[in-house]
């Protein structure tokens, strides 16, 4: 196992590599960046002081010569310093992540904690009222876009009954502290988590039906069944032990989605996470934070995939890694 992972890790920096200057290069190439969105408008700037701009940011170097400069500054720990928050990104990751990574988590455990009993007790009631009643919310789910189904919460929650605030981190007028400011964070993050496990729930929910019709199906289920296994352990034991190998492949991918989704999520509710972050250096053309932030997500793909495939071995004794 350990020899698993050291490979993997090896094999993970190697792609690191590859996904950094393809980021690079994507990001240099848009149509735009910090200094023409600077700029743009103001009579009073000259191209010679434009041109000085562009050094003083590093934009005057090729994509190459740029990216290499840069995989310098990360050798060391260090991914530059933002372009409009002029503070190191590192240092901005660090500020906002614990509102996304909340959002994020909180999201994901709900999810998998309605996913996997839903999904099972469509799988054993398949083609019953039940079934089609968690299939069809599963899609519906699925299909409403995000920020619609989030103005309707708002409409409904917010101004119609006026139990849940429409949007921010907490309520600046009543100046609460301690175990109250704790509370009203909650509050205000229930409506933008309902948003997160609604959209997210359906495909999980889909997938470990699908999976354990097949396993419910399958021949040593038949003769379990046959011998007089308690239905209880047929589910429990024999097919969701078998059920869980390719849930933990989905559950694993899902991590980093969880975050690049927060972009959505936290601009509708105007949340201060990574999300919004983000979404604003974008716009601004922040090449330092757009490389952070994308290689944060990639660290977190390939960590949730190297995961994955070490917990194989957990719910399957028969995978083993030499």
């Amino acid at each position: 196992m350990k020899q698993y992972i050291i490979r993997r890790i090896f094999i993970s920096i190697i792609v690191l590599f590859g996904v950094s200057l393809l980021l690079y290069s994507i990001i240099r190439m848009t149509p735009s960046d910090y200094v023409a969105n600077v700029t743009a408008g103001n009579p009073n700037i000259s191209p010679e002081m434009e041109e000085n701009m562009r050094e003083l940011y590093g934009l005057d170097k090729g994509i190459i010569e740029g990216y290499f400069s840069w995989l310098g500054g990360v050798i060391h720990l260090d991914f530059g310093t933002s372009f409009i928050y002029q503070k190191p990104v590192k240092d901005i990751i660090a500020r906002y992540i614990p509102i996304t990574f909340s959002l994020a988590m909180i999201s994901l455990v709900l999810e998998i904690l309605l996913a996997i009993p839903f999904g099972v007790l469509a799988a054993r009631k398949q083609y019953s009222r039940t079934d089609y009643a968690i299939v069809a919310i599963a899609l519906i789910g699925i299909s409403l876009p995000s920020f619609f189904f989030a103005a309707i919460l708002k409409r409904v929650f917010a101004i119609g009954l006026g139990v849940l605030p429409i949007s921010g981190m907490v309520n600046a007028r009543a100046g609460y502290e301690g175990f109250a400011r704790i509370m009203d964070i909650g509050k205000h993050l229930i409506l933008p988590i309902t948003v997160y496990v609604v959209m997210g729930v359906g495909g999980l929910l889909r997938y470990v039906r699908t999976n354990m019709l097949e396993v419910l199906n399958a021949d040593y289920v038949r003769t379990a069944r046959a011998k007089g296994v308690p239905e209880y352990r047929v589910i429990g034991k024999h097919a969701f032990r078998n059920t869980l190998i390719p849930i933990v492949t989905m559950v694993g991918g899902m991590i980093p989605g969880l975050f690049s989704g927060a972009v959505i999520i936290e601009g509708i509710f105007s949340l201060e996470g990574l999300g919004t972050i983000s979404l604003n250096a974008v716009y601004a053309g922040d090449i330092p934070f757009l490389m952070g932030f994308n290689m944060f997500l990639a660290v977190l793909t390939l960590l949730g995939t190297l995961v994955s495939d070490i917990l194989y071995a957990v719910v399957d004794p028969r995978v083993r890694y030499s």
